[in-house]
């Protein structure tokens, strides 16, 4: 059966990991980024977050008090995407800044305890998605797996600072 074939009946979904065209790991990173991604956003409309509000709510619950530039850096997100997020932290309730006490000009960010239970709740959405998307692995797989794309980010070559106007 060619590609033609299966398009037309619409199995090219689930074949298409068999091809070897699909055998290029960006390839295969991109289809699982965005099956997770999807459903991941989905999941996290009904908090009134998306993926980018709940990555930098689950930075922030894991450093509370941290300075505003310093979590952009960290994250790869440019000042002004980052000043975007945080204004809708803020606006939600679920985030605020203040001043840092030992230099004005920077701005430590602290969440609420209304964003400590949204982030409870979103977690919870979030490893269900992700539960669903790798079922194909073990636990000790799915581990595995995070070790590995750590150690292949860390290797990565750096990138440009994510902007907003790039899609959530």
């Amino acid at each position: 059966m060619d590609v033609q074939e299966l398009c037309k009946d619409h199995t090219m979904a689930r074949v298409s990991a068999d091809i070897e065209v699909a055998e290029y790991a960006g390839q295969l990173f991109f289809r699982l980024w965005r099956a997770s991604h999807m459903r991941t956003a989905a999941a996290l409309e009904a908090l009134g977050l998306t993926p980018a509000l709940f990555a930098l709510l689950n930075v922030l619950g894991a450093h509370e008090g941290a300075i505003q530039q310093e979590i952009g850096s960290a994250m790869g997100i440019d000042p002004s995407t980052m000043v975007s997020l945080i204004d809708e932290l803020e606006a939600a309730g679920l985030a605020r800044r203040r001043p840092h006490a030992n230099d004005r000009r920077a701005r430590e960010v602290h969440i609420t305890p209304k964003g400590r239970r949204v982030l409870e709740r979103a977690r919870q959405l979030v490893v269900s998605v992700e539960g669903e998307v790798l079922r194909g692995l073990t636990a000790a797989e799915r581990s595995e797996l995070l070790a590995l794309l750590r150690r292949a980010f860390d290797a990565a070559p750096p990138e440009s600072l994510w902007r907003a106007e790039e899609g959530d």
